[in-house]
């Protein structure tokens, strides 16, 4: 259900002002050049909604885009220069999910391990803005514009947990058939995959694909998530149509570390993974 009022990505802490100077200085430099947003977002290689959103204070800048910006407004670091305040502000802002979700997303915060199996979507933590903009845009019912930009940028700032040291550790385990849905589009699926291969690079990640073309699959019944709290108790989640459901008795948490454990040995290498990856994203 759409909450009742749409909030910018991050309204406490002063954060939200600081995006609103910044879009409303990109507005200005962009139609003083001369271009459209259609035109500015394909040089700097963003979509025009997510201009207009970054524009309108309702999209978190990211750093990439500043940098861009800079270069092709010939803005003589005004972006560039700005680009730590933004990361200081977001890492300020307090991220604001749904409420259905907050429970969940207050101890993903804390946990100092996660393991998430999914075979519907790419899971939020991966996702890139192109990814979580098309899949927030396909809600129904369907969700105001303010509403999607604010979703997106509440996911994109979750994933600034795998930045902070020391850093909690992270597995991710894909059905294959995630990887060839083509959701928001081609040039959105390859960017995906793109990010795919960046995060699954990192040294506190182990990312694992589970091809099509094996006869056995331990858990049909959809995806979840294992989560290591404080004191090292484990405890589960899952989400099915918005409904979540926290899982902490300790012998339904185990059938799923078992499911999940069976489905590591059947998955391909991370390495092994990484290269089907690669193939997918060459053949865009």
């Amino acid at each position: 259900m759409e909450e009742r009022r749409p909030e910018t990505p991050a309204e406490a802490n002063g954060a939200a002002a600081v995006f609103v100077v910044i879009g409303k200085q990109l507005k200005l430099l962009r139609e003083k050049a001369g271009l459209g947003q259609k035109e500015f977002g394909t040089l700097v290689g963003y979509g025009p909604d997510l201009i207009s959103a970054v524009e309108r204070g309702v999209r978190t800048p990211r750093p990439e885009l500043l940098r861009k910006a800079d270069e092709v407004l010939d803005a003589g670091g005004l972006f560039t220069e700005v680009i730590s305040q933004v990361e200081e502000a977001m890492s300020r802002a307090r991220t604001r999910h749904p409420e259905w979700y907050r429970g969940y997303a207050a101890l993903e915060e804390q946990a100092s391990a996660l393991h998430v199996y999914s075979n519907l979507l790419v899971p939020g933590l991966l996702q890139t803005e192109g990814y979580a903009e098309a899949v927030f845009a396909q809600w129904r019912p369907l969700l105001s514009e303010e509403t999607i930009a604010k979703r997106v940028a509440d996911r994109m700032a979750r994933q600034r947990k795998f930045d902070i040291w020391p850093s909690a550790t992270f597995s991710f385990l894909l059905d294959e058939s995630v990887l060839l849905r083509p959701l928001g589009g081609r040039e959105v699926q390859a960017d995906q995959l793109q990010n795919l291969l960046r995060i699954g690079s990192l040294r506190t990640v182990e990312l694992q694909v589970m091809p099509m073309e094996r006869s056995e699959q331990p858990s049909l019944d959809g995806p979840f998530n294992l989560l290591t709290v404080r004191k090292g108790g484990q405890v589960a989640y899952v989400e099915i149509h918005t409904y979540p459901r926290l899982i902490t008795d300790a012998e339904e948490v185990s059938v799923l570390a078992e499911r999940y454990g069976l489905l590591r040995a059947q998955a391909l290498r991370p390495s092994e993974s990484l290269d089907l990856i690669e193939k997918l994203r060459g053949r865009l």
